[in-house]
């Protein structure tokens, strides 16, 4: 069974990162505005970093003074057509959509048509869900610093639920902005891409940029790769989506920052609001509807629609985006006026996220640390690297003491072999779910996923034994019952 929590098609997620607020900044580089020294150096290291990370495309803008001062692009849009990113190439902007969508909503705050403190089921005729109380207490400042008590999505043919109290804990939650984009389509009487285009698209110049999918998108837009480097189908929104769904070019969505630390169009109470560290994030996870934090970070914080960092280099508003093949990131310092914006169409794209905002602003940042996904030099990722190059046997003899050390998580290891499954390459995700048992015997996870391993195989017995092993260590493990089933074993 793949790991709850995991990103199925992606082998980034780290293995368990210490808490960010006690791992601040021994090793990082002064913070520094951008400059043309800066440029020389990234213009060298970020087509090698893309060449380690296997990341197709990036782009790139850096703003100073509060203004755009480099845009720049690097590899194909998609390895099939060879085309180059261009300035003008469309990307996914995943949750960096929710930044964007936050600033429209607080343009409604300003023209009073919504309170943020005010329940949203005030502004809905009908309640968006059924049987539930806790639904009076979600408000706008709630969703826009994800307190709203919702999941991040509830999955296919699932019902919406609130997990814990609205307002008293942390958990990102991409439903709690559709259900406040909801509320603004009602208010305004439009649907949101039409009212983000004419509240902040037409007004901050950004002529690239729209929650649905555009004619002239097809022209000029990447494409998605999978961890292989390989193209994925683009999704083409037919719906807009404001958690996600987002399409911009970098030089648009600076335009968007630099708005932002101008505090453009918004009045000045209103960017105080957007900027002010509402909640302390738990520093052990993002999603958190299961359990109340064990204890608060130190340096990270959430807004209205963006996270907050608080370092020694002072405050600084950032947001990621993952879209699995597109990946994305933005930072930046209203004081000092600078930031990045950075779009990359491949899962691997967050592997190289840390070593190129290190190049390009430096400064500390504990948020790489919290989102947790692995650097394209981790041990992980060069575990995973060498199986698709090597295979299994040999990558699993290279790295064995660090698999032994634990510092190649189950879950990564899970991860890696499910990728080999999709592959058909059933003999090396065998090898590699037979290492996940090996490694950590009393797991019922890993017995299901060899079982289900042996079962795509051929190998009936084997199957039944590891799906059973997997069942007396988990008795409620309904996936084991139903392959069990199937398989014609108890």
């Amino acid at each position: 069974m793949r790991s709850v929590g995991l990103c199925l098609s992606s082998l980034l997620l780290a293995s368990g990162l210490g808490a960010p607020s006690v791992t601040l900044g021994q090793n990082a580089a002064p913070l520094k505005k951008p400059d043309k020294a800066r440029i020389v150096r990234l213009e060298r290291t970020i087509p090698d970093l893309m060449q380690k990370g296997t990341v197709p495309g990036l782009s790139i803008a850096l703003i100073s003074d509060a203004k755009t001062y480099w845009v720049h692009s690097f590899g194909v849009r998609d390895v099939k057509s060879g085309k180059p990113v261009t300035e003008d190439s469309i990307f996914e902007a995943a949750s960096l959509s929710k930044p964007v969508f936050a600033y429209g909503v607080l343009k409604l705050v300003d023209l009073a048509e919504l309170d943020l403190d005010t329940p949203l089921t005030k502004y809905l005729p009908a309640p968006y869900i059924v049987g539930d109380d806790r639904l009076d207490k979600i408000t706008a400042r709630y969703v826009l610093s994800h307190r709203a008590g919702f999941p991040n999505w509830r999955g296919n043919g699932n019902a919406l639920t609130i997990h814990f109290t609205p307002g008293e804990r942390f958990s990102y939650s991409g439903e709690g902005f559709v259900y406040l984009q909801k509320v603004v389509e009602k208010i305004t009487g439009k649907n949101l891409n039409d009212y983000i285009t004419e509240a902040v698209f037409v007004p901050l110049g950004m002529k690239s940029s729209s929650y649905l999918w555009r004619d002239d998108y097809d022209a000029r837009t990447a494409t998605g790769h999978d961890a292989d480097g390989q193209a994925r189908e683009k999704y083409k929104p037919k719906e807009a989506n404001a958690a996600a769904s987002l399409h911009t070019t970098a030089a648009d969505y600076a335009l968007f920052v630099e708005a932002v630390l101008k505090g453009t169009g918004l009045k000045p109470s209103t960017v105080r609001e957007m900027e002010t560290a509402q909640i302390a994030v738990d520093p052990e996870c993002t999603n958190c509807t299961d359990r109340a934090p064990k204890e608060l970070s130190e340096n990270l914080f959430w807004g209205l629609g963006w996270g907050i960092q608080k370092t020694g280099d002072g405050e600084s508003l950032w947001h990621w985006g993952d879209n699995g093949a597109f990946k994305c990131f933005v930072v930046a310092y209203p004081k000092r006026k600078i930031g990045m914006v950075l779009f990359m169409n491949s899962e691997n794209g967050m592997s190289i996220t840390q070593a190129v905002q290190a190049e390009a602003l430096g400064g500390e940042q504990p948020a790489f640390t919290w989102i947790k996904y692995e650097r394209y030099d981790s041990e992980p990722l060069r575990f995973a690297k060498a199986v698709k190059e090597n295979g299994a046997g040999p990558a699993i003899n290279e790295f064995r003491p660090a698999l032994v050390r634990g510092d190649i998580s189950e879950g990564f290891i899970n991860s890696t072999g499910y990728r080999l499954m999709g592959q058909n390459k059933l003999t090396d995700a065998i090898r590699i779910f037979q290492l996940n048992v090996e490694l950590y015997p009393k797991s019922w996870n890993v017995y299901d996923s060899l079982g289900e391993a042996y079962m795509n195989h051929g190998d009936k017995e084997l199957a039944i034994q590891n799906y059973q092993k997997s069942l007396e260590l988990n008795p409620k493990n309904a996936g084991a019952v139903q392959a069990l089933s199937k398989l014609g074993g108890k």
